[in-house]
């Protein structure tokens, strides 16, 4: 994978490519042979990828045929189009199976089919430092573009492509549009070729579209926003769990997964139940497949981390121990990806995009009395019932704190925890309503939830570390050594998540007169 920056700008058929050799000092500019390419596109019949910004495409005339994937970066804004891309050698006929795999989560029942043909005359120009490394590229296309029941469509354009995280980035790029509008060409939407070709069709909202909420929601819209929010975070990172290069893309689809099933808890009292409920279920069983996975890499860090502090002599045990939890860990991915591509997961997305489009709100008075849980579903959100909505998890986790002992087990902070991330999920579902207040609350929570995760993630590699020196005896005395270490750092911890819970509990820190009354637990001093 690698991420593209790229700038497109419109050319007249007359457009020459004005010089551009020296548009930075230290930049170096030199014409490579024009090339021909035939590119074909691939989508589903209702355009699901494409309106979702996501291209699909097999292209030949370069060094061999290939395949490419290419989805936006949601984190950019601006005059360039910036896309992370995927290369997958090979013919164009079948179709792969991995090309099709990375776009399930988008397609889902629906096959991809070709939507369209661009063959291209390209003329490019490649931008490198002093030392000959490449820079990017600029390359004038003439394009004659054909799709089903269309005449062919001719266009000119001229793309300037950066490399992400280069020396000169955004520097260069902005050098290099000015030169171009200069000669003539004219800036242009930031969008892919093939929607351009596709048209209005290709500019339809996805299925999921999260919109900006009005300054002062109401309850419907705050839930289908926070909704299309989750399920739109899991289908972003769907494609990188597939893929399998970077760790973040595991957590991320987790987080989503278990936010959304929070929020639905949260949203309850809003909801119609049936529906919900298993829904909910299974976003339950998407998360301890996906968190199988995040532990095992979350552990194995961990190890890699604490096996290089070992004493050389004891480095052959400390291999052992990390060649086990590598296999482990494989097995838990291969697992993960065998239900990802199983129609349950497919079906659970197909119930998570409708959702996301039309909550199923309880019907409500047309006017509610003062302590109602359902304001009419057009009006502004009460700040009442959204404190009412988070004050239900709230009394969950200081009953839970409160419960504690002196020296609580492992396990009943791992479910402090767990109410922890429940509440903050809570508050942060209700920041449109609440705005700061909420926005406290949730960071505070998030200081526990972040100390007694890492306590977690200690006790869980000390039982990870014990059955594997039972299975293993020559690798007894470096798992020793290393449970030595996760029991020091939990007892730091242990000391620790007081102080940050009473921060996080304080009366004169809640903003919201309601949590007063429940500001009682304390976590034990020691």
């Amino acid at each position: 994978m690698r991420t593209e920056r790229e700038a497109k700008l419109r050319a007249p058929a007359d457009f020459t490519l004005p010089d551009l050799g020296d548009l930075m000092p230290g930049v170096i500019g030199k014409a490579l042979p024009e090339q021909d390419l035939d590119a074909v596109y691939y989508d589903t019949a209702d355009l699901r990828l494409a309106r979702f910004g996501i291209t699909v495409r097999h292209r030949s005339g370069e060094d061999a045929p290939c395949w490419t994937v290419k989805f936006p970066d949601p984190a950019e804004h601006g005059p360039a189009l910036v896309r992370s891309e995927i290369e997958i050698p090979g013919p164009r006929d079948p179709l792969p199976e991995r090309v099709a795999d990375l776009v399930l989560a988008y397609t889902r029942n629906r096959r991809l089919v070709p939507v369209a043909a661009l063959r291209t005359r390209r003329r490019p120009f490649e931008l490198c430092d002093s030392a000959g490394h490449g820079l990017g590229q600029i390359v004038d296309d003439e394009v004659t573009a054909t799709r089903e029941n269309f005449s062919p469509y001719e266009f000119r354009e001229v793309e300037v492509e950066i490399g992400a995280g280069g020396r000169f980035g955004r520097e260069l790029m902005r050098a290099a549009v000015t030169r171009l509008e200069a000669a003539g060409a004219s800036a242009a939407s930031p969008i892919p070729k093939l929607v351009r070709v596709l048209g209005v069709r290709a500019t339809r909202p996805p299925q999921v579209k999260l919109v900006e909420l009005a300054e002062r929601p109401s309850a419907s819209e705050l839930v289908q926003h926070a909704i299309a929010r989750s399920v739109t975070q899991l289908l972003r990172h769907d494609p990188g769990v597939r893929l399998g290069t970077d760790p973040e893309d595991v957590h991320q689809l987790r987080v989503a997964a278990r936010r959304l099933r929070s929020d639905l808890r949260t949203f309850a009292p809003l909801l119609e139940g049936e529906q919900i409920d298993a829904v909910r279920q299974e976003l339950g069983w998407v998360g301890r497949l996906v968190g199988e996975v995040r532990d095992a890499d979350v552990l194995g860090a961990r190890l890699a981390e604490l096996c290089a502090t070992l004493p050389e002599a004891d480095r052959a045990g400390a291999v052992r121990l990390l060649r086990r939890h590598q296999a482990q860990g494989e097995a838990a991915r291969e697992a993960m990806l065998t239900s990802l591509r199983d129609r349950r997961y497919l079906r659970l997305i197909d119930a998570l995009v409708k959702l996301a489009a039309n909550p199923p709100m309880r019907a409500a008075a047309t006017d509610p009395a003062p302590d109602a849980d359902t304001p009419p579903p057009t009006a502004s959100m009460p700040e009442e019932l959204a404190a009412r909505l988070v004050r239900r998890p709230w009394r969950r986790l200081t009953r839970g704190v409160a419960q504690l002992g002196p020296e609580p087990a492992d396990e009943r902070l791992h479910e402090v925890r767990i109410l922890a991330k429940r509440c903050r999920y809570a508050a942060e579902a209700v920041v449109p309503v609440s705005g700061r207040r909420a926005e406290r609350l949730a960071s505070r929570l998030a200081k526990v939830q972040t100390v007694l995760g890492d306590h977690q993630d200690t006790a869980v590699a000390e039982d990870w570390l014990r059955a594997a020196a039972d299975a293993d005896p020559k690798a007894r005395l470096a798992a020793g050594q290393l449970i030595a270490a996760e029991r020091a750092r939990r007892a730091e911890l242990r000391e620790r998540w007081p102080v940050v819970w009473r921060k996080a509990s304080s009366n004169t820190k809640h903003p919201w007169p309601e949590y007063a009354h429940a500001n009682k637990a304390r976590a034990p001093r020691r």
